[in-house]
């Protein structure tokens, strides 16, 4: 059984939006275009911005426009939330501010989907999953590339092999993103392979224990922090993710979901990022195409799980607990590459509860972070 609490079906769920911008406008379209929600209301510090997105909106194709005269704007999301008579929130703020956001939704008790990262710590990350089971609301963090009927395959697939020995991930773009990024430390790792880390650890079906990692700048990035990484991560079971990533490879560059190799048991599964996947049994096996079955995808697919959620009571892939993990591997092959030495995941997670604890003086949300501590979920 789930901790939060549910909502019924029979009618779209009413949803408040925070945050207007360019991932905002993205997500207007998406929330606008599904038949299981209805944007009641959109907050933003800048109401400028707000009815600029609501006016686009408007103006866009049948699928994804929609009426938003009754649409309710403002700066607070617990006072939108109460005028539009909302049912949930969906945060799409930058992450320095998702935990204000979160937390003011969920105490006004509202679920919550937010962008990730979760925060821009995982201490920050925990705080709000504590915070989330002391409210007993969902909070889910949207990965938005979990959701990719060719992964659904992969994963499927591999899950066949038998045990894994080796994942194998490579990412190289060449993006000029200007502005904040390039200025960014640690900019690859921070920015980028979170998606790829959680990836893996759907892909691989459990969770991962150490890293070794080492970051470099090339003479020609146009980037300041480190574009490049290589990292050897430890699983549960001895799997191990090798993970090789660039910002700054033109030339015959990846999918952004990168290009998946995964050597196991009974045979091998490739898959470039874009298309169907294709497995390979036995040795000398030839590469079969695997089935893709058809799904909502990318934000969409988010969503359509959050939603669902909601309805049936089953904990979503990326519960804000679970997804813990995923943002501990960026910060301990942070951790990683600044030492020299190789990180243990439990020792990022106990020093990032240590932290919470001390940083967190509400009893309740004190008592769920010393639960988490016990918990599987980050244990």
């Amino acid at each position: 059984m789930s901790d939060f609490a549910t909502l019924p079906a029979g009618r779209p769920l009413r949803v408040v939006q925070v945050g207007a911008g360019g991932m905002g406008r993205n997500w207007l379209r998406t929330i606008a275009a599904s038949s299981e929600t209805e944007l009641v209301g959109v907050v933003d510090l800048d109401l400028e911005t707000a009815r600029a997105a609501l006016a686009e909106l408007a103006a866009g194709p049948s699928e994804s426009g929609t009426g938003t005269h009754d649409v309710v704007l403002g700066r607070s999301v617990a006072e939108v939330a109460a005028r539009a008579g909302a049912d949930a929130v969906v945060n799409v703020t930058v992450p320095a501010a998702h935990r204000a956001v979160n937390e003011e939704a969920l105490f006004a008790g509202l679920p919550v989907l937010c962008e990730k990262p979760a925060a821009p710590t995982v201490a920050e990350a925990l705080r709000q999953a504590a915070a989330a089971r002391s409210a007993g609301q969902l909070l889910m963090i949207s990965q938005s590339r979990r959701y990719f009927a060719a992964l659904d395959a992969l994963a499927r697939e591999v899950g066949r092999l038998g045990e894994i020995g080796t994942v194998d991930c490579g990412f190289f773009k060449a993006p000029h993103f200007g502005g904040f990024r390039e200025e960014m430390d640690h900019v690859l790792l921070v920015d980028m392979a979170v998606h790829h880390f959680d990836a893996a650890r759907r892909i691989i079906g459990s969770d991962p224990v150490s890293v070794y990692c080492e970051e470099h700048n090339p003479g020609w990035s146009w980037y300041r922090g480190a574009a490049n990484a290589s990292a050897v991560f430890e699983f549960d079971g001895g799997a191990r993710l090798v993970y090789t990533g660039s910002w700054c490879a033109p030339g015959a560059e990846t999918s952004w979901n990168g290009q998946w190799r995964v050597s196991a048991e009974h045979g091998t599964a490739l898959w470039d990022g874009d298309h169907a996947p294709t497995v390979a049994l036995g040795e000398g096996g030839e590469p079969v195409e695997a089935a893709v079955e058809p799904r909502k995808q990318e934000i969409a697919g988010a969503l359509a799980e959050f939603v669902d959620c909601l309805r049936t009571g089953r904990v979503p892939q990326s519960e804000a607990a679970q997804n813990v993990r995923s943002l501990a591997m960026v910060e301990a092959a942070v951790a990683s590459a600044e030492s020299g030495q190789r990180v243990r995941i439990d020792g990022v997670l106990a020093a990032s509860l240590r932290e919470a604890l001390a940083a967190e003086d509400r009893p309740a949300v004190r008592a769920e972070l010393e639960r988490l501590t016990a918990g599987a979920a980050v244990a």
